[in-house]
């Protein structure tokens, strides 16, 4: 991300945020059997290969016209489940976290230091770090305490993920019509054994960012404009009602709706629409500041509605083709491989606070003993384990900043936990059924046929189109989070949230023009936990 800084006004004036990788996966699975897409996309990701090839399943299944079974739905809910406690961890304690560590605070902002000394935790009594310079020093890369238990919690997630999956990461067993793994009674309790210990940490891990976050807001009040942009957030939703999901198209609205994390569509703090043919049909993509070719300059779209008649436009995934052209670097022209993929030609971001902010917006969750979405927040339940019973509640941030989507990222731990618990109940009520199936039998069509797989990485929005004929992929189109986050300028003048979140942020340094480090800046940017070779 370029970035200029006014060090008279002291804040960030112009910001471009360039993606400097080709992958071309499109391309590459041109003219392939569709089933190619799950492992082939799933290394566009060394972090996450197991939400790529979850929602190209999700996209086949659509095609083929099958469904999992009940309970392989359940297990495939429960291996992202995992992949999450795996992301989530390695973010904020390894990635977002040391920006606010002693190591890092005591070269930017010295004064902070013998002022956290003498902060006391509200929380302490959960995570143990007595006073704020405790928790700034568990944070210091490579040596602190947090920093390093996050490697260990990440290892749980992986475990939890292979329990699933039989390999983590760039599973092999993720198939249209569900799972090719063998489960059995011990898959279930190792699981359960995992999840039980997640338990505790999300208890931690929440009271260690709200007393870190509001330490922050108490120093100065400054910080609720770093990485602050509109609150335009777009989610596809995650992990699917057994009792609903279909695979269709058709009934897309119905089971999205009954997602344990919704998809939604805010714009300026309000809940637009919470149905995937709404978030579908408004969604674009443009390339006038990217190293493509505009293909709406060839001809008539190929889809002009999707199959309920919907309208769609010409730059809509489904009509377009990835046509790379690299050239110089400009600013005022091209700059970056990524898109500017926008939703009803807005600037939204995504993240997986977003989900639990559609979620908290909608008022509703399914029947879920854990969660209460309450118009303005969550409340979730964290089940005893070795420390007692927490009830927690995530408040819907007044600003979307940097500081609300790293305490959103902690308080998602405990929003997946409760997730998997549901997830967990119902596997083991299949299992204890008779309805011991994890996939659904097939053959691959050889008509025309068109489909798109919606699902969330760690990070959020995931989205796979594709279009296939005589049993091979004639278009496959890729929208990552990263995608949407790390967007260049569209052609109506909206920079990317990158873009957005640091132009206005100030500095808050307290140390010479001459030692600046630009610290608020990378806060921001790192507040989204970039991913740029998905992107």
């Amino acid at each position: 991300v370029h970035v200029v800084l006014d060090m008279n006004e002291r804040k960030a004036v112009e910001s471009h945020s360039q993606a400097m990788l080709f992958r071309g996966y499109e391309i590459i699975l041109q003219g392939r059997d569709p089933r190619d897409a799950i492992d082939i996309s799933s290394r566009a990701c060394g972090v996450c290969g197991g939400v790529h090839a979850t929602v190209s399943a999700l996209g086949i299944e659509q095609a083929f016209g099958i469904c999992p079974p009940p309970l392989g739905v359940e297990c495939r809910n429960l291996g992202e489940v995992g992949e999450m406690f795996y992301d989530h961890p390695l973010h904020l304690g390894l990635l977002a976290g040391p920006d606010y560590s002693t190591a890092i605070v005591s070269v930017t902002n010295p004064e902070l230091i013998p002022r956290a000394e003498k902060s006391f935790a509200p929380h302490a009594d959960v995570h143990g770090y007595v006073t704020i310079k405790d928790i700034m020093d568990a944070l210091n890369p490579l040596t602190g305490k947090i920093y390093l238990e996050a490697l260990e919690w990440t290892r749980v997630g992986r475990i939890m993920c292979m329990l699933i999956y039989g390999k983590y990461p760039h599973p092999s067993t993720l198939v249209p019509g569900g799972l090719s793994t063998t489960v059995s009674t011990s898959t279930f309790n190792e699981y359960y054994t995992q999840l039980g210990k997640i338990f505790d940490f999300c208890k931690q891990i929440a009271g260690i960012w709200d007393d870190l976050v509001e330490f922050f807001y108490e120093a100065n009040p400054d910080y609720e404009l770093v990485g602050a942009r509109p609150t335009n957030l777009a989610q596809t939703g995650i992990w699917d009602d057994s009792t609903s999901y279909d695979a269709t198209y058709a009934n897309c609205n119905e089971w999205g709706n009954r997602r344990w994390a919704l998809p939604g569509i805010i714009i300026d703090g309000e809940l637009r629409t919470t149905n995937l043919t709404d978030i579908n049909m408004g969604f674009e993509e443009f390339v006038s500041h990217s190293f493509y070719d505009d293909w709406t300059t060839s001809g008539s779209p190929r889809f002009s509605t999707d199959a309920l008649g919907n309208p769609l436009s010409p730059y809509h995934p489904w009509n377009k083709t990835t046509i790379p052209r690299p050239q110089g670097k400009n600013f005022k022209e091209k700059y970056t491989w990524d898109t500017a993929p926008r939703w009803d030609r807005q600037v939204v971001e995504t993240g997986t606070y977003g989900r639990m902010w559609t979620t908290a917006l909608a008022g509703r969750t399914v029947d879920n003993p854990f969660v209460e979405a309450t118009g303005d927040g969550l409340r979730i339940t964290m089940p005893r384990h070795e420390l007692p019973e927490a009830e927690l509640f995530w408040k819907v941030p007044r600003t979307l900043n940097a500081l609300e989507r790293n305490r959103g990222r902690a308080y998602a731990m405990a929003f997946t936990a409760a997730i998997g618990m549901n997830c967990m109940l119902r596997a083991l009520e299949y299992w204890r059924r008779g309805e011991t199936a994890v996939s659904t039998s097939y053959k691959v069509p050889k008509d025309e046929r068109v489909a798109v797989g919606f699902w969330e990485a760690g990070r959020g929005w995931l989205v796979h189109h594709m279009h296939m004929d005589k049993g091979k992929l004639l278009n496959y189109q890729i929208t990552t989070p990263s995608t949407l986050n790390a967007s260049p300028a569209d052609p109506f003048g909206g920079p990317g949230p990158y873009e957005q979140a640091v132009v206005g942020t100030p500095i808050l340094e307290s140390v010479s023009d001459e030692d600046v480090k630009g610290i608020d800046i990378l806060r921001a940017i790192r507040s989204f936990d970039p991913c740029m070779p998905c992107t």
